[in-house]
C-alpha cells in the first residue's frame, strides 16, 4: 500500500510498544519510520532517501514509461540496480514497476544500515523491510474489515531479513483494481513483495477470486507466505504465523 506523505499513518500504531529507537523521516512522497537498535541520523536516512529517489527519478526523466506503465518494460542494461530490481520484479509479477516503488526504498535505505543494526525495520507506506535478532510482531491494518488491528504476524529471526508488503483495494489512494482490504505478501525482497502484493489484490473483486490469487501465488517460489482479507474473510498460505493481537 503506497499512501501520500500527508495521510494519517493509523497503521504504524503497532510500533508504539517495540523498544527501539525511532525515528520519522519524510523526503517528498516518501514517508518513512525507522526503528532500530542502533542510532542512526536522521539527515544520514534521508540522504540514504534522497540517493535512491533521485536514481529513480533521473531514470524517469529519460524513460517515463517507467512511471506509468501498469504492465513490465524493458530497461536499459546499463541502468541503476534499483531500476534493474524494479524492472525484474515487475517482470514476473506482471504489474508496472512503479508498483514497487515504496517497496524498492524501503529495502535500499535498510541495505545501508543493515550491517551496522542487529535490529533494523523500516516501513514505508506500508511497505516493510525488517532484520530481526527476536520475535516480532507485524500489526495488519485491513481498512473496515472486522479483522484490521485484531491479528498480526510473528516473525523470526532466522528468517529475515526479509520484505513484508501491503496492497489494498479500499484502504489508500494508490491505483488499484481489486476489492481486498488487504493483501500481506512477505519476501526475501521487499521490492518483489511490493509487486505482488499490488498485481494479487488487483486481482481480487469478489471473494472467489481469491482461489486463483492463490494459485497465482503458489507457482512463485520467491514468495514466502501471503495474507488475504476480503471482508471478514481471512486466507493464508506459506510459511506464515498469524497470531491474535492481545
Amino acid at each position: 500500500m503506497k499512501t501520500n506523505q500527508f495521510q494519517e499513518r493509523f497503521y504504524r500504531k503497532w510500533s508504539s510498544s517495540i523498544k527501539l529507537n525511532k525515528i520519522n523521516v519524510v523526503e517528498r512522497e516518501s514517508d518513512l519510520l525507522v526503528l532500530s537498535d542502533f542510532v542512526i541520523e536522521k539527515k544520514i536516512i534521508s540522504k540514504s532517501i534522497l540517493k535512491y529517489r533521485k536514481q529513480i527519478e533521473s531514470y524517469i526523466k529519460k524513460n517515463k514509461n517507467f512511471l506509468t506503465s501498469l504492465k513490465p518494460i524493458k530497461i536499459n542494461k546499463i541502468s541503476p540496480e534499483i531500476i534493474k530490481k524494479m524492472a525484474n520484479a515487475a517482470k514476473i509479477s506482471g504489474v508496472g514497476p512503479m508498483a514497487s516503488v515504496a517497496g524498492a526504498i524501503s529495502e535500499y535505505v535498510g541495505k545501508d544500515f543493515q550491517r551496522k543494526c542487529k535490529d533494523l525495520i523500516i516501513e514505508n507506506g506500508g511497505d516493510i523491510f525488517i532484520k530481526t535478532s527476536k520475535k516480532r510482531l507485524v500489526g495488519i491494518y485491513a481498512g473496515n474489515s472486522e479483522l484490521s488491528g485484531k491479528i498480526s504476524l510473528e516473525i523470526d529471526p532466522e528468517d529475515s531479513p526479509l520484505g513484508i508488503c501491503t496492497s489494498s483495494g479500499t484502504v489508500g489512494h494508490s491505483l488499484s483494481f481489486g476489492s481486498a482490504d488487504a493483501v500481506i505478501v512477505i519476501s526475501n525482497s521487499a521490492i518483489i513483495a511490493d509487486c505482488f502484493a499490488t498485481a494479487i489484490a488487483n486481482k481480487i473483486k469478489i471473494e472467489s477470486d481469491i482461489v486463483d490469487a492463490l494459485k497465482f501465488v503458489k507457482i512463485h517460489k520467491e514468495i514466502k507466505g501471503i495474507v488475504i482479507i476480503f471482508k471478514n474473510i481471512l486466507s493464508a498460505f506459506g510459511k506464515i504465523k498469524i497470531v491474535k493481537n492481545k
